[in-house]
């Protein structure tokens, strides 16, 4: 899939993405549906704003949160991400079963993303 580069990225080193929860391989991920895992966090690493269809923002978990939303062979995963100043945080990733996120996914999220903020700063 050919993207256009945001030229106000280039030369800006990448954040660092910061594991909470989960990974990403083969299997449960087709190959195909790692690598466009892998390319869209490559893409918030390097600075790039999503939008739909690639990824939606998502406030109810909190400030520059989103999911990434990643179409593969047999299901519609979310990989649930925080953008911070030195860091892509990515909180959970999992297999989307229903039409709205599970109420439980937001409180892990709000919870990993608390005791993150705790252990960062203090």
């Amino acid at each position: 899939m050919a993207r256009e580069r945001d030229s106000s990225t280039i030369g800006r080193p990448a954040k660092p993405l910061v594991w909470l929860h989960g990974e990403i391989k083969t299997p449960p991920f087709t190959a195909e549906g790692r690598r466009e895992a892998g390319l869209l966090l490559r893409l918030l690493q390097n600075g790039e704003a999503l939008a739909m269809p690639d990824a939606e923002l998502l406030p109810i978990v909190g400030p520059r949160c989103g999911a990434l939303r990643v179409r593969d062979a047999q299901h519609n995963w979310r990989i649930m991400y925080r953008v911070d100043d030195d860091a892509v945080v990515i909180v959970e990733i999992y297999a989307k079963k229903t039409r709205k996120i599970p109420g439980e996914v937001i409180a892990r999220c709000k919870e990993r993303l608390k005791r993150y903020d705790a252990a960062v700063s203090g």
